[in-house]
């Protein structure tokens, strides 16, 4: 592309025992007479984590080192000056993160990327499965996979398939095995990866999968390599427990339309794979809570058929009791066991769905885990989906993993009923429950976990550790669990000569590979665990998981990948980072651009603090609550500009709207609440003929609340309250503390006015006022939002419609027009748009210098951002 080609890529993809070893090798040549930038761009698995990358050009080959991430940022910053790119690693999909790098090359030279990863494939449905994005984004000369597979315990069956492949195509993937290897390839020509005759499009786009199983002759396989052992335990041909299931489902307001749609015909698929012997229930939650039934109830074709029928009446409304809708399916639970109405020996399974973040009942997320966590008391397993971007997925994830479950995701796309069916599948047929595998302690030490809740058919549980002797050739284990029947119970025992004996193979054998094994294993549950720790106990398990990734260096949350590229003159390092759910610092491409995120890291910590800790000096409790209040809001001042907090991200998005004076805009609209804002807008005093678009800025605010009747009228020179027939008037002269009729106003003089009202939303208004003899400006206002959660999730409008979070994604930062303010691409709402970095003033505590906010620029006027367009938000008046 531009003079850049590609003319290899090769994926070589080695698979012993389970464990994957990866490289990706990409070749490009400069074909251009001037240096050009080329970038190398592939899409990874989440559970991967990358063990190696190299660059090799003309012949010079330039590796990158894994560090821990303090050591690496400071390596970091002493090349921030000079403005290069950098790698990085950043999510990119459901399965997915993407790594980039890029580099620049002098005309009619080459370079060739390397790439290794690694990562141990899990066992679903009874298979395990290899998954490699293919994505060159041009036609390739020499285009290759290949996978080899060795399994000492045999391979039974062996598939591979690519949602790209044409039925030209699928004559291209050659597969085979026998024994203990299995092989597959896919090399397509030139011309069997266009699109079309002569096209240069490639069809190459989309997801290769290799699925595969193992001869399985008795429940287990274990295996010792070196000092280490990896077990491997998936029993077949068990019979099924019959399993108490509890679907707890969110039918807020938010659930409205395709949501609540797809959930419930997800459910109707489900009711139709609940077997007889099953016992279940539906809880609903939004304002209130409601059930099916008081009790469990078992899976009759009678009460399917009745079940159906209550799913399909389902509909949502109202807010989100997220602790009542889980504590009520708990007790439906313990009242089941107590009253013996369900069989002793079955699987008790939670199952909650849910789009947004609780604000009815208990709201605080640790009050409801700890009032959770006690309820359930480790007798069964909660498994919590989000779906969409508005969810607390820290907090789900941290109850689930409490109660021995798990947290996913349910992406808002076409297929969301066939996620959340495919959800259940994985956990809809259990075949045994506390389940231990017990090694000897005076031979073994770091195991990892080694007891489970819950073993289900098609997937199998593995366990690795060290032993202290690491000339030990010898390992029995006790292995015990209860199934539907009666017990489980036996010992097995396997010897390193037996295990030696399967690998005479070496071409298939990639260094210590059951040290790895063991190595990634640990570091995975390590970092898990760290989720629901706190204090020392989450010190430790970070410094266990770092030390292990700098050991074995694997690129975890904990490091991070330092680059060091070659330039004419100097050298350039990036980082190369795996991110998290949460705040990930060094996903940036610009190392002017980290360097700065970094900054204005700080600056908001400092932001915070100081908000914290100023006060006006009041004794009112509205006044101390907003002087204490948090840094994260929604605001719009100035031009005037929208100020988007995202808390999740510690970041903020802004947008302008550029309008004529005398335009009325609808801010806040909660039908719920019956609480609105509505916003005219005033120019200067004069127009500007040299300026494009002319300022603008809101000279009148009107604040009403229906259920009240009470009406708020605020200008620059006067605040008005109408209280049915009843009209109040102050000035900003005035130092007012007002209650009335469910509303509190407090007026601090020539600054600004606190408003709460009605359900407890509350409002900070800044008056600006400008030297009256200016000749061009006018005094106007400013609107602060503080206690937003209490308006409903129906709530819309140009501010409203962001009091529900919002997530995006930031990705290819790269210099703007400006060069102190970069842009980038920002994914939000499945929209893809060109954003910049740069600033907004926050003027709560300062009307007239303000504080920065640093801020992602949404341009032309929010869209994309913004539900519709700017113009649906014009009103004809102020209420």
């Amino acid at each position: 592309v531009n003079g850049m080609e590609i003319y290899s890529m090769k994926i070589d993809s080695k698979i012993t025992s389970r464990f994957a070893h990866n490289v990706i090798t990409s070749r490009a040549v400069n074909r251009g007479s001037v240096s050009k930038e080329v970038f190398f761009d592939v899409e990874l698995p989440k559970t991967a984590f990358i063990t190696n990358f190299s660059m090799t050009i003309d012949g010079v080959t330039y590796p990158g080192t894994i560090k821990e991430k303090e050591a690496a940022k400071k390596q970091y910053e002493k090349a921030v000056s000079r403005g290069q790119t950098a790698g990085l690693v950043k999510a990119s999909g459901r399965k997915t993160e993407k790594f980039t790098v890029s580099v620049n090359i002098k005309a009619a030279s080459k370079v060739t990327f390397e790439l290794t990863y690694e990562e141990l494939l899990k066992r679903q449905f009874g298979k395990y499965e290899m998954f490699i994005k293919v994505k060159p984004k041009q036609l390739v000369k020499d285009f290759e996979i290949e996978v080899d597979i060795f399994e000492p315990q045999g391979i039974t069956e062996l598939e591979a398939e690519g949602t790209f492949i044409t039925n030209e195509l699928q004559n291209t993937i050659k597969k085979t095995f026998s024994g203990k290897k299995g092989h597959i390839s896919f090399k397509p020509t030139l011309d069997q990866q266009r699109t079309c005759a002569n096209c240069s499009e490639s069809v190459l786009d989309g997801d290769f999968t290799v699925r595969y199983d193992v001869k399985r002759t008795t429940p287990d396989n274990l295996q010792i390599v070196n000092g280490y052992f990896v077990h491997f335990f998936a029993p077949t041909n068990l019979p099924k427990l019959s399993k108490n299931i509890i679907f707890v489902l969110d039918t807020s307001g938010s659930m409205s339309g395709r949501e609540i749609e797809q959930t419930k015909e997800a459910l109707l698929k489900i009711l139709d794979d609940i077997k007889e012997d099953d016992f279940f229930n539906f809880i609903l939650f939004d304002s209130e809570i409601s059930t099916w039934k008081e009790t469990l109830i078992k899976a009759t074709p009678e009460n399917l058929d009745e079940a159906r029928k209550f799913v399909q009446h389902i509909s949502a409304q109202g807010l989100t009791n997220l602790h009542g809708g889980l504590m009520r399916g708990i007790d439906i639970l313990n009242a089941a066991h107590e009253e013996n109405l369900v069989p002793k020996r079955s699987a008790s399974i939670i199952i909650m769905l849910t789009d947004g973040q609780p604000n009815v009942g208990i709201s605080n997320t640790q009050e409801i885990e700890k009032a959770v966590k006690k309820a359930i008391d480790g007798r069964y397993t909660l498994y919590n989906l989000g779906f969409g971007s508005g969810v607390d997925y820290s907090f789900l994830e941290r109850m689930a993993l409490e109660n021995k479950g798990l947290a996913r995701r349910i992406y808002p796309d076409s297929d969301a009923a066939l996620q959340l069916q495919g959800f259940y599948d994985e956990v809809s047929n259990p075949m045994l429950i506390d389940v231990e595998l017990n090694y000897p302690e005076n031979e073994i030490s770091d195991l990892t976990t080694n007891s489970f809740k819950h073993f289900y058919d098609g997937s199998e549980i593995v366990v690795a550790g060290r032993f202290v002797d690491s000339n030990q050739n010898h390992l029995s284990v006790d292995i015990r669990g209860e199934g539907a029947h009666d017990a489980l119970s036996y010992t097995t025992e396997q010897g390193a000569e037996q295990t030696a004996q399967a690998f005479q193979e070496q071409q298939y054998i990639f260094g210590e590979y059951i040290e790895r094994l063991w190595a990634y294993l640990t570091i995975e549950q390590l970092l898990e665990k760290r989720i629901t720790a706190t204090g020392e106990e989450k010190e430790n398990l970070t410094a266990q998981a770092l030390a292990l990734s700098l050991m074995y260096k694997f690129v975890t949350p904990l490091t991070s990948m330092v680059v060091t590229k070659p330039e004419e003159n100097d050298n350039e390092e990036g980082i190369a980072d795996k991110p998290t759910e949460g705040i990930d610092i060094f996903t940036i491409p610009g190392m002017c651009v980290v360097y700065e995120k970094l900054l204005l890291i700080v600056k908001l910590i400092s932001i915070k603090i100081s908000f914290i800790t100023k006060s006006y000096g009041q004794t009112s409790p509205l006044y101390h609550t907003y002087a204490s209040a948090p840094t994260w809001y929604t605001s719009v001042d100035g031009d005037p500009h929208f100020i988007i907090s995202v808390p999740q991200k510690e970041d903020a998005i802004c947008f302008n709207i550029n309008e004529s004076p005398g335009i009325i805009l609808n801010l806040i609209n909660d039908p719920v609440t019956g609480i609105t804002v509505n916003g005219e807008l005033i120019g200067d005093k004069r127009a500007n003929n040299d300026a494009k678009i002319q300022n603008s800025y809101f000279g009148k605010l009107g604040i009403a609340n229906k259920h009240l009747n009470v009406k708020l009228t605020v200008t620059p020179e006067t605040i008005t309250i109408q209280n049915g027939d009843e009209k109040t008037g102050f000035t900003w002269l005035d130092s007012v503390t007002l209650q009335q009729a469910g509303l509190t106003l407090i007026i601090n003089r020539k600054k600004n006015l606190v408003l709460s009202m009605g359900s407890g939303a509350s409002f900070v208004v800044v008056l600006h006022q400008v030297w009256k003899k200016h000749p061009l400006h006018q005094d106007f206002l400013g609107l602060y939002t503080l206690k937003n959660d209490k308006l409903s999730e129906q709530t819309h409008g140009l501010l409203g419609q962001f009091f529900r979070p919002i997530d995006f994604t930031i990705l290819e930062i790269h210099p703007g027009s400006d060069p102190k303010k970069p842009d980038a691409t920002m994914i939000v709402k499945n929209n893809e748009l060109t954003v910049t970095r740069g600033w907004q003033k926050d003027y709560r505590r300062d009307p007239t210098h303000g504080v920065d906010i640093p801020c992602w620029f949404v341009h032309d006027n929010g869209a994309g951002l913004i539900d519709g367009v700017h113009t649906d938000y014009i009103v004809s008046s102020l209420f």
